[in-house]
């Protein structure tokens, strides 16, 4: 089976889980055992076959190994000082963490969201590969990525402590939006500007010789396809779980760069 098959196939298993999680909030069915991580590693996989063949596999894995790293280094940093996102700690619930203090799914999750964010602000800036690193185009990619994937938190950070995988601690006056502080905001662009700004900057030396452009017309758009797959499935749970207002900062956060970004690519 061709790759770029199997990415759409994998893509449209992950939707139709994403949906029937959230149907499992209003219809009387069995919910998704573990429904976060098995929905992560599946979205992840999309995303890593999807960053296999756009980008060749050498920058892939450079681009996942500065993720893994950067993530989850500034992800313990703030967990152990409450530097970069405030002071908060995870529970129990998402599995085996690093040194106790992250789970090692967090990483894949950043990867996840963070690959699309990337294809959808290179689209938007009609971003060309050189063999010269040019500073202003990269910063600007990445500024503009780093906005991309925030707008996604606006809604999972709420969620994802309304369903007990983090607790943020502190003052509730510390914490303004929805029970998260502001400060968490400012640390997830800075994460995804800095893995952007030392990816792009690398790229043209690693991974040459590789094949760098998407196998067929339109292929791009199955990354964006996942990241309004994440985002609507974060959406449409935070509404039923009574989070109708970040549920709705959330939409109207990410629609325009998905709706400019799907005319782009």
């Amino acid at each position: 089976m061709r790759l770029d098959r199997l990415t759409l196939y994998l893509l449209i298993i992950y939707a139709a889980l994403t949906a029937y999680s959230v149907a499992t909030l209003v219809v009387p069915i069995p919910r998704i055992p573990a429904s976060t991580i098995v929905l992560t590693l599946l979205a992840f996989t999309v995303m890593l076959l999807h960053a296999g063949q756009r980008l060749g596999w050498g920058r892939a894995g450079w681009l996942i190994a500065l993720c893994f790293g950067i993530s989850l280094l500034f992800e313990c940093v703030g967990v152990a000082t409450g530097l970069v996102y405030g002071p908060y700690h995870y529970t129990d619930s998402l599995g085996l963490k690093f040194l106790g203090l992250v789970p090692l799914l967090i990483p894949l999750a950043w990867f996840m969201m963070m690959y699309p964010s990337l294809v959808i602000a290179q689209g938007l800036t009609a971003w060309r590969p050189s063999k010269r690193s040019r500073i202003l185009p990269i910063l600007g990619v990445s500024a503009l990525g780093g906005l991309i994937m925030t707008a996604w938190d606006l809604v999972m950070d709420p969620l994802m402590v309304k369903l007990g995988h983090w607790v943020w601690d502190g003052a509730a006056s510390t914490r303004p939006y929805f029970g998260v502080p502001l400060q968490n905001y400012w640390g997830w662009w800075l994460t995804t500007f800095v893995i952007f700004a030392i990816f792009l900057s690398l790229a043209p030396r690693v991974g040459r010789g590789q094949r760098a452009d998407p196998p067929r017309p339109g292929f791009n758009r199955l990354a964006l396809f996942g990241y309004l797959v994440t985002g609507l499935g974060s959406i449409g749970i935070a509404f039923l779980s009574g989070l109708e207002g970040p549920a709705l900062v959330g939409l109207f956060a990410m629609a325009p760069w998905a709706w400019m970004a799907w005319q782009k690519l």
